[in-house]
């Protein structure tokens, strides 16, 4: 399994670094492939090549704001892989939206 995500807060700092942590750690429990792409303080780090978004199986985006780059989602927006959440979301409950990412694949 093949997860990518984009983190990104109104502040920039720490729920989008903490969002990516839990992301990670989840996609680490699972065994999960995965790429964590954040958009914060420090600008755009770790970004997300095309190849590797066409890739994935499911796209989680935990973002409380606009995003650089968002029609680089186009077509797995279009297939219906992407969950978009708040990054407290994903923050307090990492296991539930990963349950949630793997439903729209089936």
């Amino acid at each position: 399994m093949k997860i990518v995500a984009i983190t990104a807060c109104p502040t920039g700092i720490a729920h989008t670094y903490m969002a990516q942590e839990a992301i990670e750690k989840e996609a680490e429990k699972r065994s999960f492939e995965y790429q964590v792409e954040t958009q914060g303080g420090m600008g755009v780090e770790n970004e997300l090549e095309q190849e590797t978004i066409d890739e994935a199986d499911v796209v989680i985006l935990a973002i409380a704001v606009e995003i650089e780059g968002y029609d680089r989602f186009d077509e797995k927006e279009a297939a219906g892989l992407i969950l978009e959440v708040d990054p407290g979301e994903v923050i307090r409950n990492p296991a539930k939206v990963f349950d949630e990412a793997l439903e729209l694949i089936s």
